[in-house]
């Protein structure tokens, strides 16, 4: 495997004057993400695309609507991720707010259920016998679950963000702003966005109605901590419209306003409310959630969203911390047996003959982690990943979960594969960068092939070399607190919009290993009196590091006994 090269973002000279106020590094960070200077401003609500915009969304209210003055019964479907999860209890919370007396939820179990509004699912109601079905995160491709819930008399109103096929469920409305014309501008929402949506557009709907008459209208921004959560846990790109979200969103953590179960969760996992980026939730909070769907049952992190009993909300977080803490340990053993395959494969292939598309499997993985594996490996070389593991212990059905590279569109390629070899898939659906997908057993090596020989049709060889990108160098006077701090708060940052990371040269004063596998150091700049505080987590590769180094890094605050001190968070090293 080539080395990864170091390149750095251009800025994109849009001709006019950035803000004085502005800190220079900024202004060329946010040129080099494509942003002019009349795109920074304060991120207000009030900025965001209109609900109305999205299609289907006047039909979803009318149902909606209806049900609530009936007092029908409302059953939202949720999701076993993190996106699943928020929109759940946002779906929720928000339709109670607006005067449903009779909701509840169901979310499938990943390895009884399978991933969505299935038939299976749908026939597992009968105890609730809902009145009307709200599908959030899934739905698009529940063909037969939609039917099978219309052959019962139940309306299905389907919210969702995953690519629809060349068929749409019979649903009674579907709101997704990747249906094909629809005129929705932010393609990126989250599923928790879509529903989030929908409940302002039902707002509006029932405000024309006259249905708040003689009472306060519901505030639904107290959602927007659930709903910047979900957004950055599924990591969708983080656009305009989602920036907004979730800044509204981490104002509202910041502010302490947040839902007991989100503080819960900032707590057992040691983040700071009040320091809250969108870093902590991508890392720290959404893992926990995921955890739940992963190896457990995720109705423990609905609930955990969902009450407002503090002791409650903290008893569940520190259940979701154990989980997370098993799927963990149970990852690091998966990823350590990928990487082994990983490394049979570069001594069998070389870098010349390395399969484009690469497929893993082995009969003792667990089906709820084989994404953290797809994920982990796909860094590693650079290429697309889909890792799999049996449903269950001697079962047939396997289950596969696909990460890709920027380059690549996961769905489609999966979709040319069906085409190409039907029955070869017996089910698939995601998005461009992850997806997922079941087979039988059998059909692993020949599904490898296929995938492989899809990704060389797909991908050009230059897209496979594996670049580190850099905002360029920092000088001396720009490594203090206030700029870590002026950068932790410029974003949100995340996905299609990342965290700023710059490159220099530094010569290594003194370096140790933290835990065996991290890497302490401690750098020494031109022109700077004093070193640097530096740590690399996962640096077995670079131990011991070279004297005289180029390192790409991060600005990164050490908070210790309430006080914030400046550390270079690396993420690459090179030699001199």
């Amino acid at each position: 495997m080539k080395p990864a090269e170091i390149r750095r973002r251009v800025a994109v000279d849009c001709g006019h004057a950035w803000p004085v106020h502005l800190h220079p590094i900024l202004a060329r960070i946010f040129a080099a993400r494509g942003l002019a200077p009349g795109d920074v401003k304060q991120m207000r609500l009030a900025d965001l695309a209109v609900p109305s915009a999205l299609g289907g969304i006047e039909r979803a209210c009318d149902l909606l609507a209806a049900a609530i003055a009936a007092d029908q019964r409302i059953c939202v479907v949720g999701d076993f991720d993190a996106d699943g999860a928020t929109g759940t209890a946002t779906a929720v919370r928000g339709l109670r707010q607006l005067g449903a007396r009779d909701v509840c939820y169901r979310v499938p179990n990943r390895f009884r259920d399978g991933y969505g509004l299935s038939a299976g699912l749908v026939e597992s109601l009968a105890d609730v016998a809902p009145d009307l079905i709200l599908t959030v995160d899934n739905g698009i491709a529940s063909h037969a679950g939609v039917a099978a819930a219309r052959e019962r008399g139940i309306g299905v109103v389907v919210t969702d963000h995953h690519l629809p096929g060349d068929t749409l469920p019979d649903a009674d409305a579907i709101v997704n702003p990747n249906l094909p014309g629809d005129g929705f501008p932010s393609k990126s929402l989250a599923g928790v966005g879509v529903v989030f949506y929908l409940l302002l557009a039902l707002r509006a709907h029932l405000r024309a109605a006259g249905a708040f008459a003689g009472r306060a209208e519901p505030d639904l921004s107290v959602l927007l901590d659930l709903v910047a959560l979900g957004t950055v846990a599924d990591l969708v790109p983080l656009d305009a419209n989602n920036r907004i979200l979730v800044e509204a969103g981490l104002k509202r953590i910041r502010a302490g306003r947040c839902c007991a179960g989100i503080a819960a969760l900032c707590k057992t996992a040691g983040r700071d409310m009040t320091r809250a980026v969108a870093s902590d939730l991508g890392y720290a909070l959404g893992p926990r959630i995921n955890a739940a769907g992963r190896l457990d049952d995720m109705s423990l992190g609905i609930e955990c969203l969902l009450t407002d009993d503090a002791e409650r909300a903290g008893e569940l977080a520190e259940r979701l911390s154990a989980i997370n803490q098993e799927r963990q340990e149970l990852q690091s053993t998966m990823v350590e047996q990928g990487e082994a395959m990983v490394t049979r494969f570069i001594e069998r292939y070389r870098d010349g003959a390395l399969p484009y598309g690469i497929v893993l499997s082995e009969p003792d993985w667990h089906p709820g982690v084989v994404g953290l594996v797809a994920s982990k490996l796909k860094e590693r070389l650079h290429r697309p990943v889909v890792a799999c593991a049996p449903v269950g212990e001697g079962s047939s059905e396997w289950r596969g979960s696909a990460r890709s590279i920027a380059g690549f569109h996961l769905r489609d390629a999966l979709a040319e594969v069906d085409a190409t070899c039907p029955g070869l898939i017996a089910r698939f659906g995601g998005h461009a960068m992850a997806a997922g997908l079941s087979l039988d057993e059998a059909n692993l090596p020949r599904f490898a092939a296929e995938f492989d020989a899809v990704a060389r049709r797909r991908l050009d060889p230059e897209l496979l070399e594996h670049h580190v990108w850099s905002d360029g160098e920092l000088d001396a006077v720009d490594f203090t607190v206030d700029t870590a701090q002026a950068l932790r708060y410029a974003g949100p940052w995340g996905q299609a919009f990342p965290e700023p990371a710059f490159d220099n040269v530094f010569e290594v004063e003194s370096w140790r290993a933290v835990g065996e596998r991290h890497l302490k150091m401690r750098l020494r700049f031109p022109d700077r009196a004093e070193a640097l505080d530096a740590i690399m987590f996962n640096a077995l590769e670079v131990m011991p590091p070279p004297s005289r180094l180029r390192a790409v890094y991060q600005l990164d605050l050490n908070e210790w006994n309430g006080r914030e001190s400046l550390q270079l968070l690396v993420r690459h090293i090179e030699t001199i």
